[in-house]
């Protein structure tokens, strides 16, 4: 092992030119990171706003209590059926 530790060293130095923005350790192995940090927070804003539409969702259940349904409304078309779901709350 520890032979290991000094060509691991090298390696990382030697390999200074490569585009690897983080090397990430952890459960999984060992990870490289090539995304742009620009590109990392655009990532993050993405999942922000993934999580404030549910934040907002539990507040709209909580406030609207469970007198919530969902309404199937089926119409026939020249073209066929058209199946149109919403949600109603009384």
């Amino acid at each position: 092992m520890k032979r290991y530790v000094p060509v691991i060293a090298i390696a990382l130095l030697a390999g200074g030119g490569a585009y690897a923005q983080s090397i990430n350790i952890g459960p999984g192995g060992v990870g490289i990171d090539t995304r742009t940090p620009h590109e990392r927070a655009i990532d993050r804003e993405i999942r922000q706003e993934r999580y404030e539409r549910a934040r907002e969702r539990e507040w709209r259940r909580a406030r609207y209590g469970d007198d919530c349904r969902t309404v199937t409304t089926e119409r026939e078309t020249p073209r066929g059926v058209v199946r149109r779901t919403t949600r109603v709350c009384d």
